[in-house]
C-alpha cells in the first residue's frame, strides 16, 4: 500500500492544527506520516506518541550553487518562486514516491497569504507521481476567481470541504470535491481536574484572539466588547467565567488579551484562567462549560461537538459556513467582528444564546449523528486513492 502523508502543518502551538492532526490520525491511521515545520512544539504536546513526525526543513539553495542559479533564472523567467520552494523543502519532496497520497492540512490556509506556496507544494508533489488531497478546508469563494488559484485547486485529486459555502464554490472548479465535517469534530476530549473557580455546567468559556482583533472595524472595540460581556455575566447571572486560549504562538497568542481580561476581573473571585494544554485537554475544559463564546474556529468546534451552546466571534467563511451547516443559518450564531460597531452588540448576542439555551443544546444533540455521517464517505475516498 502507498504511503500517506500529512503536510503543511505549522506546529501544535496552534491547537486547532493539532486537533486536525490527532483526529485525522484517528480517522485514517495507523501509518500516517506527519511532515511539520514546528516539530519542537509537536513534541512538546506529545504528538510524536501518536504518529511518526518528520521535520519539513527550510534549507534554501546557497549562492552560488547550481540550484541557486537555476532557481534564480527560473524566477526571472516565470516571476514565481516555484523552484526556490521545491529546492528549499527538498527534505520533504525527496521522500515522496509515485502513488503516495499527501494531505494538505491546516483547514483554512487558502484564506490567508501564502496560497502560492500551497500551489508550489501541490505541483511538486504531482511531479513526483503522487496524489494530493486538500483536507478539511475552507476557501473564500472570491479567491477562486483568481486564475492561478483556480488552476491550483483544480489540480488536487480530492478536496474535502468542511462547510457548504466552500464546497459549492470549490465544486465548480474541481469536481473531485466532497463535503464532510472538520475532522476536529471527532477529537476525543480528555478531562483534567477542574481548577478552583470553574463550576462545571455553570461556567461561560471565553476565547479571544489577536487575529480577530486585527480585523475589527474600530480600534479596541473587540476587547471592550468582551470586557462588557464579562461585566454582564458577573453582574446579571450567577455563572463564572473561564478564559481559554487555543493558540499560543509567538505574536499570535490568545493568552495576551485573555490575561488582560483576567487582570481586570480577578478580584471578582468568579474568573479562572485556563493554562495552556494540548487540544484534547482544552476540549475537556470546553466540554464542561455551560456556554462558549469563542474566536478560534477549533475552540468553537470543540464546543459545538460537545453540544455546548456557542457564539462565534468570526471573521471569515469558515465560521459562517460551519454555523450554517449546523443550524441552517449563521444569524445569531456568528457575530462577524467586522460588524461590531457598538460594544454592547456582543452582550445582546450572548443574551439571545442564553434565552435559547435548551433548544440549541437539543438541536446539536439531534443533528450530530447525521452531520458526522459525511466523514465516512470522506475517509473512504482518501483510502481509495491509496489503493489506486
Amino acid at each position: 500500500m502507498n504511503s500517506m502523508y500529512l503536510y503543511y502543518h505549522g506546529g501544535s502551538a496552534n491547537h486547532g492544527c493539532e486537533a486536525i492532526v490527532r483526529s485525522t490520525n484517528s480517522l485514517l491511521g495507523p501509518g500516517l506520516k506527519l511532515w511539520t515545520t514546528g516539530i519542537s512544539s509537536d513534541k512538546s504536546y506529545a504528538l510524536d506518541s501518536e504518529l511518526n513526525l518528520y521535520e519539513d526543513v527550510y534549507t534554501p539553495a546557497k549562492k552560488p550553487s547550481p540550484r541557486w542559479f537555476i532557481s534564480a533564472v527560473h524566477h526571472k523567467l516565470t516571476h514565481t518562486d516555484y523552484l526556490h520552494i521545491k529546492y528549499a523543502h527538498n527534505t520533504f519532496f525527496s521522500q515522496i514516491q509515485h502513488g503516495d497520497v499527501c494531505l494538505s492540512i491546516g483547514g483554512d490556509n487558502y484564506c490567508y497569504t501564502g496560497q502560492d506556496i500551497l500551489g508550489y507544494y501541490n505541483r511538486a508533489i504531482h511531479q513526483k507521481g503522487a496524489k494530493t488531497v486538500l483536507w478539511g478546508c475552507s476557501v473564500e469563494p472570491e479567491l477562486l476567481e483568481q486564475a492561478d488559484i483556480a488552476k491550483d485547486i483544480a489540480r488536487y485529486d480530492l478536496i474535502v470541504a468542511r462547510e457548504t459555502i466552500s464546497y459549492e464554490a470549490l465544486k465548480k472548479v474541481n469536481p473531485n470535491t466532497i463535503l464532510a465535517p472538520d475532522p476536529a469534530f471527532f477529537l476525543d476530549p480528555v478531562e483534567l481536574p477542574l481548577p478552583d473557580g470553574f463550576v462545571p455546567g455553570n461556567t461561560v468559556g471565553i476565547n479571544v484572539s489577536p487575529l480577530i482583533m486585527k480585523s475589527e472595524s474600530k480600534s479596541g472595540i473587540t476587547f471592550e466588547s468582551y470586557r462588557r460581556l464579562i461585566v454582564h455575566i458577573l453582574t446579571k447571572t450567577d455563572m463564572n467565567v473561564a478564559l481559554i486560549p487555543h493558540v499560543v504562538e509567538p505574536g499570535n497568542d490568545d493568552r495576551e488579551p485573555l490575561q488582560s481580561l483576567y487582570d481586570a476581573f480577578s478580584d471578582s473571585g468568579r474568573m479562572v484562567m485556563i493554562e495552556d494544554h494540548d487540544a484534547q485537554q482544552l476540549k475537556g475544559f470546553i466540554a464542561r462549560c455551560r456556554f462558549f463564546v469563542g474566536a478560534r474556529t477549533h475552540a468553537t468546534i470543540a464546543a459545538y461537538s460537545s453540544c455546548v451552546p456557542t457564539l462565534v466571534v468570526g471573521y471569515s467563511v469558515k465560521a459562517k459556513g460551519i454555523a450554517r451547516d449546523l443550524f441552517g443559518t449563521e444569524s445569531n450564531y456568528v457575530l462577524p467582528v467586522q460588524a461590531i460597531k457598538d460594544p454592547e452588540t456582543l452582550v445582546h448576542a450572548f443574551c439571545w444564546l442564553v434565552k435559547h439555551e435548551q433548544e440549541i443544546g437539543a438541536h446539536l444533540q439531534n443533528t450530530f449523528p447525521t452531520y458526522k455521517a459525511g466523514m465516512g464517505f470522506a475517509v473512504s475516498a482518501v483510502r481509495s486513492l491509496c489503493e489506486k
